[in-house]
Protein backbone atom coordinates (compact mmCIF):
# COMPACT_ATOMS: atom_id res chain seq x y z
CA UNK A 1 0.00 0.00 0.00
CA UNK A 2 1.35 3.54 -0.38
CA UNK A 3 0.78 4.70 2.88
CA UNK A 4 3.11 1.92 3.93
CA UNK A 5 6.37 2.51 1.57
CA UNK A 6 6.06 6.34 2.59
CA UNK A 7 4.33 7.41 -0.98
CA UNK A 8 1.35 9.25 -0.28
CA UNK A 9 0.09 9.12 -3.99
CA UNK A 10 0.45 6.65 -6.65
CA UNK A 11 -0.31 6.25 -9.97
CA UNK A 12 -0.56 3.59 -12.03
CA UNK A 13 -0.71 2.74 -15.79
CA UNK A 14 -2.73 5.22 -16.10
CA UNK A 15 -4.90 6.22 -19.04
CA UNK A 16 -7.24 9.25 -20.20
CA UNK A 17 -9.19 9.20 -22.91
CA UNK A 18 -11.84 12.07 -23.12
CA UNK A 19 -14.15 11.55 -26.17
CA UNK A 20 -15.61 14.08 -28.73
CA UNK A 21 -18.16 12.76 -31.11
CA UNK A 22 -16.10 10.54 -32.95
CA UNK A 23 -13.36 10.85 -32.01
CA UNK A 24 -10.82 10.15 -29.59
CA UNK A 25 -8.35 12.49 -27.38
CA UNK A 26 -5.85 10.58 -25.46
CA UNK A 27 -4.68 12.89 -22.98
CA UNK A 28 -2.37 10.37 -20.44
CA UNK A 29 -1.34 7.30 -22.23
CA UNK A 30 0.54 4.11 -19.46
CA UNK A 31 1.28 6.94 -16.63
CA UNK A 32 3.14 6.43 -13.71
CA UNK A 33 3.76 8.85 -10.37
CA UNK A 34 4.66 8.11 -6.89
CA UNK A 35 4.60 11.43 -4.24
CA UNK A 36 5.88 10.88 -1.02
CA UNK A 37 3.94 12.17 2.17
CA UNK A 38 5.13 15.54 2.49
CA UNK A 39 6.19 16.55 -0.74
CA UNK A 40 5.59 19.68 -2.90
CA UNK A 41 5.77 18.61 -6.22
CA UNK A 42 5.26 21.25 -9.32
CA UNK A 43 3.90 19.90 -12.59
CA UNK A 44 4.81 21.68 -15.89
CA UNK A 45 4.31 21.30 -19.45
CA UNK A 46 2.68 22.93 -22.77
CA UNK A 47 -1.18 23.75 -22.76
CA UNK A 48 -3.19 20.85 -23.67
CA UNK A 49 -0.54 18.17 -22.50
CA UNK A 50 -2.78 16.53 -19.35
CA UNK A 51 -1.70 18.77 -16.38
CA UNK A 52 -5.09 19.93 -14.86
CA UNK A 53 -6.22 16.14 -16.33
CA UNK A 54 -3.68 14.65 -13.98
CA UNK A 55 -4.43 17.32 -11.46
CA UNK A 56 -8.11 15.57 -11.39
CA UNK A 57 -7.28 12.24 -11.22
CA UNK A 58 -5.09 12.80 -8.09
CA UNK A 59 -8.02 14.72 -6.53
CA UNK A 60 -10.58 12.52 -7.21
CA UNK A 61 -12.17 15.05 -9.36
CA UNK A 62 -12.14 12.76 -12.40
CA UNK A 63 -11.81 8.99 -13.25
CA UNK A 64 -9.06 7.48 -15.46
CA UNK A 65 -9.96 5.83 -18.52
CA UNK A 66 -7.47 2.66 -17.50
CA UNK A 67 -5.12 2.09 -14.74
CA UNK A 68 -4.65 2.98 -10.89
CA UNK A 69 -5.05 5.84 -8.78
CA UNK A 70 -4.19 5.12 -5.10
CA UNK A 71 -4.05 7.79 -2.53
CA UNK A 72 -2.95 6.88 1.38
CA UNK A 73 -3.55 3.78 0.25
CA UNK A 74 -7.17 3.91 -1.02
CA UNK A 75 -7.91 3.34 -4.78
CA UNK A 76 -9.94 6.21 -5.37
CA UNK A 77 -10.64 5.42 -9.00
CA UNK A 78 -12.88 2.10 -7.75
CA UNK A 79 -14.86 4.03 -5.21
CA UNK A 80 -18.92 5.10 -5.61
CA UNK A 81 -19.94 8.52 -6.49
CA UNK A 82 -20.89 9.13 -3.18
CA UNK A 83 -18.18 7.39 -1.71
CA UNK A 84 -15.75 9.76 -3.89
CA UNK A 85 -17.66 12.93 -2.35
CA UNK A 86 -17.10 11.85 0.62
CA UNK A 87 -13.15 10.83 0.15
CA UNK A 88 -12.68 14.76 -1.26
CA UNK A 89 -14.66 16.62 1.49
CA UNK A 90 -12.17 14.70 4.07
CA UNK A 91 -8.66 14.63 2.18
CA UNK A 92 -8.69 17.25 -1.01
CA UNK A 93 -7.76 20.90 -0.94
CA UNK A 94 -8.15 22.60 -4.19
CA UNK A 95 -6.83 25.79 -4.86
CA UNK A 96 -7.94 27.91 -8.54
CA UNK A 97 -6.13 30.21 -10.86
CA UNK A 98 -9.29 32.51 -10.72
CA UNK A 99 -9.80 32.00 -6.88
CA UNK A 100 -13.85 30.54 -7.07
CA UNK A 101 -14.83 32.76 -4.36
CA UNK A 102 -18.26 33.34 -4.12
CA UNK A 103 -19.12 37.36 -4.47
CA UNK A 104 -21.94 37.84 -2.27
CA UNK A 105 -20.18 35.81 1.29
CA UNK A 106 -17.46 37.51 3.46
CA UNK A 107 -14.10 35.78 3.58
CA UNK A 108 -14.94 33.73 6.71
CA UNK A 109 -18.09 32.55 4.89
CA UNK A 110 -16.29 31.38 1.80
CA UNK A 111 -13.64 29.71 3.50
CA UNK A 112 -16.77 27.88 5.92
CA UNK A 113 -17.93 26.44 3.07
CA UNK A 114 -16.20 23.09 3.32
CA UNK A 115 -17.16 22.39 6.70
CA UNK A 116 -20.97 22.43 6.24
CA UNK A 117 -20.54 19.18 4.67
CA UNK A 118 -18.91 18.12 8.17
CA UNK A 119 -20.57 17.18 10.92
CA UNK A 120 -19.04 20.20 13.12
CA UNK A 121 -20.61 22.23 15.52
CA UNK A 122 -20.92 25.99 14.49
CA UNK A 123 -18.85 27.25 17.17
CA UNK A 124 -16.49 24.22 16.23
CA UNK A 125 -16.39 25.20 12.23
CA UNK A 126 -15.83 29.03 13.35
CA UNK A 127 -12.60 28.08 15.40
CA UNK A 128 -11.06 26.20 12.16
CA UNK A 129 -12.26 29.15 10.03
CA UNK A 130 -10.33 31.70 12.44
CA UNK A 131 -7.53 29.31 12.49
CA UNK A 132 -6.90 28.87 9.09
CA UNK A 133 -7.29 32.60 8.28
CA UNK A 134 -4.68 33.12 10.59
CA UNK A 135 -2.27 30.81 9.45
CA UNK A 136 -3.11 32.46 5.45
CA UNK A 137 -1.94 36.33 7.28
CA UNK A 138 -5.92 37.55 7.12
CA UNK A 139 -7.09 37.45 10.57
CA UNK A 140 -8.02 41.15 10.55
CA UNK A 141 -10.04 40.81 6.95
CA UNK A 142 -12.63 38.30 8.05
CA UNK A 143 -15.69 39.98 7.42
CA UNK A 144 -14.59 41.40 4.04
CA UNK A 145 -16.44 40.28 0.52
CA UNK A 146 -14.02 39.32 -2.44
CA UNK A 147 -14.56 42.70 -3.81
CA UNK A 148 -13.02 44.67 -1.24
CA UNK A 149 -9.90 42.41 -1.33
CA UNK A 150 -6.54 42.45 -3.75
CA UNK A 151 -6.05 39.67 -5.75
CA UNK A 152 -3.51 38.09 -3.53
CA UNK A 153 -5.68 38.59 -0.61
CA UNK A 154 -8.54 36.27 -2.21
CA UNK A 155 -6.22 33.83 -3.71
CA UNK A 156 -5.46 33.95 0.38
CA UNK A 157 -9.13 33.11 0.85
CA UNK A 158 -8.47 30.36 -1.39
CA UNK A 159 -5.99 28.78 0.13
CA UNK A 160 -7.75 28.94 3.54
CA UNK A 161 -10.43 27.67 2.32
CA UNK A 162 -8.45 25.13 0.72
CA UNK A 163 -6.91 24.13 4.11
CA UNK A 164 -9.49 24.68 6.69
CA UNK A 165 -10.64 20.92 6.88
CA UNK A 166 -6.58 19.89 7.40
CA UNK A 167 -6.84 17.65 3.79
CA UNK A 168 -4.17 15.36 2.87
CA UNK A 169 -3.63 16.78 -0.29
CA UNK A 170 -3.48 20.49 -1.46
CA UNK A 171 -4.23 20.78 -5.02
CA UNK A 172 -3.55 23.78 -6.97
CA UNK A 173 -4.17 24.81 -10.68
CA UNK A 174 -1.80 27.59 -11.21
CA UNK A 175 -2.23 28.98 -8.55
CA UNK A 176 -0.16 32.24 -9.19
CA UNK A 177 -1.60 32.72 -13.05
CA UNK A 178 -3.62 35.86 -12.38
CA UNK A 179 -1.71 37.46 -9.91
CA UNK A 180 0.87 40.15 -10.38
CA UNK A 181 4.83 39.11 -9.29
CA UNK A 182 5.18 40.05 -5.80
CA UNK A 183 1.29 38.92 -5.07
CA UNK A 184 2.53 35.69 -6.47
CA UNK A 185 5.75 35.48 -4.73
CA UNK A 186 4.00 36.25 -1.47
CA UNK A 187 1.46 33.46 -2.97
CA UNK A 188 4.54 30.70 -3.34
CA UNK A 189 5.94 31.26 0.15
CA UNK A 190 2.61 31.18 2.05
CA UNK A 191 2.39 27.42 -0.17
CA UNK A 192 6.10 26.63 0.93
CA UNK A 193 4.92 27.60 4.72
CA UNK A 194 2.04 24.61 4.46
CA UNK A 195 4.94 22.11 3.39
CA UNK A 196 7.60 23.04 5.24
CA UNK A 197 6.05 24.09 8.43
CA UNK A 198 2.45 21.91 8.26
CA UNK A 199 3.53 18.99 6.43
CA UNK A 200 1.06 19.68 3.42
CA UNK A 201 1.90 17.62 0.44
CA UNK A 202 1.11 19.47 -2.39
CA UNK A 203 1.09 19.27 -6.05
CA UNK A 204 0.98 22.21 -8.05
CA UNK A 205 0.40 22.47 -12.27
CA UNK A 206 2.07 26.07 -13.33
CA UNK A 207 3.33 27.18 -16.79
CA UNK A 208 5.97 29.68 -14.39
CA UNK A 209 9.28 28.30 -14.29
CA UNK A 210 9.37 31.30 -11.08
CA UNK A 211 6.66 29.11 -9.46
CA UNK A 212 8.10 26.05 -10.26
CA UNK A 213 11.50 26.42 -8.32
CA UNK A 214 9.89 26.50 -5.26
CA UNK A 215 8.46 23.15 -5.51
CA UNK A 216 11.26 20.52 -4.02
CA UNK A 217 10.69 18.42 -7.68
CA UNK A 218 9.80 19.50 -11.01
CA UNK A 219 8.10 16.99 -13.06
CA UNK A 220 7.09 17.54 -16.78
CA UNK A 221 4.28 16.19 -18.90
CA UNK A 222 5.33 15.49 -22.63
CA UNK A 223 2.56 13.26 -24.84
CA UNK A 224 0.70 12.09 -21.91
CA UNK A 225 3.79 10.56 -20.15
CA UNK A 226 6.20 12.19 -17.38
CA UNK A 227 9.55 13.28 -17.34
CA UNK A 228 12.45 15.01 -15.22
CA UNK A 229 13.61 17.59 -17.83
CA UNK A 230 11.47 20.32 -19.69
CA UNK A 231 10.07 19.80 -22.65
CA UNK A 232 11.56 21.56 -26.06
Amino acid sequence: MSAANGNLVRVQGVDKVFRRGSEEIHVLGGLDLEIPKGEFLALMGPSGSGKSTLLNLIGGLDRPTKGAVEVGGQRIDRLGERQLAAWRARHVGLVFQFYNLIPVLTAERNVELPLLLTHLSRAQRKQHVETALGVVGLGHRTKHYPRQLSGGEQQRTGIARAIVTDPTLLLCDEPTGDLDRKSGDEILALLSALNREHGKTIVMVTHDPHAAARAGRILYLNKGQLTTTPVE
